[in-house]
């Protein structure tokens, strides 16, 4: 049946045209790619735009970052990029930063993911990937690697908005507000203690000065009774 119909078919393209069925088509191919290329001239640069970009467009801009003040390490790690409709936060330095706008580097997939819903100070300073650097503990640094998490800084203060900053544990917190009042104490301490070692001294001395004065006056006074007793 199907090897009738396209007999046919030759015969038709061959009494029509006069062309072999191998001509026919290989000219109506050869006119395609023509209205291909000549309608590319006349349409508008927004008909050719890839569809990769339409869907981009379409896609709903970032909400604004919203301002979370101190808040823990633990809520910070809800803001990892695992969820989607919670903004994308990362920490350094204890300052909270919003990185939405760069998900692809540090939310879930990108290089840097490791680093989202944490302090990863110490991480970007030395650039390690260990779990054991993703912590905002900054001690024992040397001063290159220092330098590089100051760039870091630099750069997030730059480009991110601020949100928030971690809250410091209970030790560190009473260890910041103890020691400040210990020696603020000691201060006020040592001057009274020399206030009262130099009134003291004074006092002694005023007493010293008043014996001498009296006993200067006695001497006078039986001096001028022995000259009177002479006369």
């Amino acid at each position: 049946m199907m090897q009738q119909v396209w007999e046919t078919v030759k015969e038709t393209i061959t009494a029509y045209t006069g062309l072999s069925p191998t001509a026919f088509f290989t000219v109506l191919a050869l006119a395609f790619a023509v209205y291909q290329v000549v309608s590319g001239f006349f349409v508008s640069p927004e008909e050719h735009r890839p569809r990769s970009a339409e869907v981009h467009q379409q896609s709903e801009p970032l909400p604004p970052p919203i301002q979370l003040g101190e808040i823990t390490e633990d809520e910070l790690k809800q803001y990892d990029g695992s969820d989607s409709k919670k903004p994308l936060l990362m920490a350094i330095k204890g300052q909270i930063y919003d990185v939405s706008q760069s998900r692809m580097f540090y939310g879930p997939g990108g290089p840097y993911a490791l680093f989202a819903g944490k302090d990863a100070s110490r991480a970007l300073a030395k650039m390690s990937f260990e779990d054991s650097d993703l912590t905002g503990d900054i001690s024992g640094l040397g001063p290159f690697e220092l330098e590089a998490l100051q760039d870091w800084e630099y750069k997030f203060m730059s480009k991110y908005v601020k949100v928030g900053t971690i809250e410091k544990k209970d030790g560190e917190a009473k260890e910041s507000t103890t020691e400040p009042s210990e020696a603020k104490a000691d201060t006020e301490e040592a001057p009274s203690t020399n206030a009262g070692e130099e009134a003291s001294a004074v006092t002694h001395d005023d007493t010293s000065r008043s014996i001498d004065d009296e006993k200067t006056t006695e001497k006078k006074d039986v001096a001028i009774g022995d000259a009177a007793k002479e006369e």
